[in-house]
């Protein structure tokens, strides 16, 4: 996840944003983006590879094999935090109609796609940087994950006085054992639907 983010998502996405007229609506300049990544790129490598090739007895290729498999565990981490988020039990997929509009506003569309986990675990809310308030990192995704404790607070007992959703596993391990049980019936093959004309002796 992380490997695909640093060696193909990153270019994609700011050739996208172009394209799409974000880098414009940010007043920022395209060129002066460019740059900016391409130098944090040879930053980046510059210290992962470069550096532990100059001060550490590894070969190039032990090297190679750190830097991989620093990526892999990294990208399973985040995988596992955000899946359990998003697919998982009582997570609702909305269609849009043929105009291509939701039935719902943004705000209430987070409610009815997102799910926390996890509250009470501080220790796990501070390794994971507060994503188990998916939540409130959707709502509120300029403030800092600091204070996702004391919003989500509020942001349930809103949700209660407007009867809206809003979704929460007590562990992280349920959740986990919810989306686990959501990959299965995503994964059931679908029960033919029966002709009711056929039915009929």
């Amino acid at each position: 996840m992380t490997f695909v983010w640093i060696v193909i998502k990153d270019y994609y996405r700011l050739t996208k944003y172009h394209n799409e007229g974000l880098v414009k609506k940010q007043k920022a300049s395209v060129t002066m983006e460019w740059i900016i990544m391409m130098t944090t790129k040879v930053i980046y490598y510059g210290y992962v590879f470069v550096l532990p090739m100059l001060i550490l007895p590894f070969a190039w290729w032990q090297i190679l094999i750190g830097f991989l498999v620093m990526h892999y565990v990294a990208g399973f981490i985040l995988a596992i935090i955000f899946q359990p988020a998003h697919v998982i039990e009582g997570t609702e997929y909305p269609m849009p109609d043929g105009e291509g509009n939701l039935e719902n506003n943004w705000a209430i569309h987070q409610l009815h796609t997102t799910t926390n986990f996890g509250h009470k675990e501080k220790l796990f809310s501070w390794y994971v940087g507060g994503l188990n308030y998916q939540v409130e990192h959707h709502l509120f995704p300029n403030i800092c994950h600091v204070h996702y404790r004391e919003i989500a607070k509020i942001v349930e007992q809103t949700t209660k006085e407007f009867g809206l959703p809003y979704k929460s596993k007590e562990t992280f391990f349920e959740a986990v054992a919810a989306h686990a049980r959501q990959l299965k019936m995503l994964g059931e093959k679908p029960k033919e639907a029966v002709n009711p004309l056929l039915s009929v002796a």
